[in-house]
């Protein structure tokens, strides 16, 4: 008989708790997306859709923390092995980060509203948001398959790191795009726009790395 994953027997035996985590893998892909609607209505100038997405996000980020704390809370009560409980803590908080970076980067555009930035500059951003979409949709397509296909999980996985390198490779591009613009631009919006791209980057980090370690699930 094949032994379980811990998906398989967090699944099977704690049916509220997977409930919530579904829930906040659901509302944490959904923030990434949100993000995505803020910086095209930012590339666009549509200031004020762009503040309303943003404002949606930062409810979903706040339900998010309530959703984690609801989970480590229910997990105290479980009769989970410590490597299963350790397992969908690791995960949910690495959802946890990754909403916290798209809150920063949310917060960073909302600085940036109304001030003028050159679209070639807004044109990469939104290209790494894209990718950062689906970078994020293939995380959660990979964490939904650990205990039911895993060689699909793995595939999944697989695909979010084809997405970072795609966001590795744009960041340079707009760092390049800084210095070019460096005239036009002045320095203390450089400095949102930089730590704006510093955010994405860390997003795309969290879902490689989330990515990363159910790779390591698999082989245990």
């Amino acid at each position: 008989m094949n032994q379980l994953s811990w998906f398989d027997l967090f699944r099977k035996e704690q049916e509220t708790t997977n409930i919530l985590a579904q829930k906040q893998i659901t509302k944490a892909i959904a923030t990434v997306t949100e993000l995505k609607d803020i910086m095209v209505a930012f590339s666009e100038e549509k200031t004020s859709e762009a503040e309303e997405h943003i404002e949606k996000l930062f409810e979903n980020e706040a339900e998010i923390d309530d959703i984690r704390r609801t989970i480590l809370n229910e997990l105290t009560k479980q009769k989970l092995p410590s490597k299963y409980r350790q397992n969908v803590i690791h995960i949910i908080k690495c959802l946890d980060v990754l909403a916290d970076h798209v809150k920063d980067s949310a917060r960073n555009i909302k600085i940036l509203l109304n001030t003028e930035i050159p679209k070639e500059i807004l044109d990469v951003n939104v290209r790494i948001v894209d990718a950062l979409v689906q970078a994020a949709v293939f995380l959660s397509t990979a964490i939904e398959m650990i205990g039911v296909n895993p060689p699909q999980s793995l595939e999944f996985s697989k695909k979010v790191d084809v997405q970072e390198h795609i966001v590795d490779e744009e960041y340079l591009k707009v760092k390049a795009l800084f210095l070019k613009h460096s005239d036009e631009v002045d320095v203390a919006t450089l400095l949102v726009l930089k730590d704006l791209l510093e955010c994405l980057e860390k997003i795309a980090d969290t879902c490689a790395d989330t990515a990363d370690y159910i790779r390591v699930l698999r082989m245990k």
